[in-house]
């Protein structure tokens, strides 16, 4: 016979396996259910943290148009630095006022006229004088005949004539205008604006050259903007 007391271990041994065992399973229990609910957590977490698409959608348009913005400040003050560069470059060419430079190349690109042209006109019909007068009675800095000027501004007088920016202006717009009718020939518009485009005209219809040495001396190292075409866009009538 085994002794009691070796029976009693025995029962104290599988007592405590079973016992173990048992805590063991509870342990298990307990990390799988602190897993679990780890899980849920940085799941709801993570729920939590994903941006919205519309929200997100809202901010990278936000982010767009600070972007654009910015962009488009640069290309401004790029602009205005840039026009700045040529208004000093044509007052140091022509040896006249920063302002007067300025209004000249405004205003002439305010009215469809290349400022590099705008600036011959100026310079070889006054010499850039405002109180410049003709023998036929032309005035101001592009010479215009106040009979022409009135065909714009019928109210207009001599002393509004000779003011600056009028005087560009209707100066600019009249060879525009020269340019539509003859087809942007530079030479016939400018001998039109000096000839009067009625007897420019009448010369070419009768097979005459019109060509009196003006177009030539306006266009004297004048370069036309180039276009994709190559030829500035304007056509020289030869």
């Amino acid at each position: 016979m085994r002794s009691p007391t070796r029976r009693k271990t025995m029962k104290q041994e599988r007592t405590e396996r079973l016992f173990w065992r048992g805590a063991l399973l509870v342990a298990g229990a307990l990390a799988i259910g602190a897993l679990g609910g780890w899980t849920k957590r940085v799941r709801a977490a993570d729920h939590k943290s994903a941006m919205d698409p519309s929200r997100l959608a809202r901010q990278f348009g936000s982010l767009n148009d600070e972007v654009a913005a910015a962009r488009g400040e640069t290309d401004l003050v790029l602009v205005q630095l840039d026009r700045a560069n040529k208004v000093m470059e044509y007052s140091a060419k022509y040896q006249i006022p920063a302002d007067l430079a300025a209004a000249v190349y405004d205003i002439a690109l305010s009215e469809g006229i290349d400022p590099a042209l705008g600036f011959r006109l100026v310079k070889v019909e006054s010499e850039f004088k405002r109180d410049a007068r003709s023998p036929t009675g032309a005035l101001g800095y592009t010479q215009l005949q106040p009979a022409t000027a009135r065909f714009y501004d019928a109210g207009i007088t001599e002393s509004k004539l000779l003011e600056r920016d009028v005087n560009l202006r209707i100066g600019f717009r009249f060879l525009k205008d020269l340019l539509g009718q003859f087809h942007n020939d530079m030479h016939l518009a400018l001998l039109a604006y000096n000839r009067g485009p009625s007897k420019v005209s009448e010369i070419l219809a009768e097979g005459g050259d019109p060509k009196n040495g003006y177009s030539d001396a306006v266009l004297r190292g004048y370069r036309p903007p180039r276009t994709d075409a190559g030829d500035g866009g304007l056509t020289t009538w030869r």
